[in-house]
């Protein structure tokens, strides 16, 4: 593997990210806004989850006694 020049590698770097489609503000607010929902869905679910396994566990193990 050949070394290359660091302004040439410089110059290659500048001219990619040229070419990214950076997103517009309305996109990323919308995204972000989306990002919260789902994580505030995930939450209640692992919520409701979580207590119907601790309500499982609690009532097998009242069982047992």
């Amino acid at each position: 593997m050949a070394k290359s020049n660091p302004f040439v590698f410089l110059q290659q770097v500048r001219s990619e990210a040229a070419k990214v489609a950076w997103p517009t503000r309305r996109e990323t607010a919308i995204t972000t806004l989306m990002v919260f929902v789902m994580v505030a869905i995930a939450a209640v679910f692992f919520l409701i989850a979580d207590q119907l396994m601790s309500f499982g566990v609690s009532w097998l193990i009242g069982m047992a006694r």
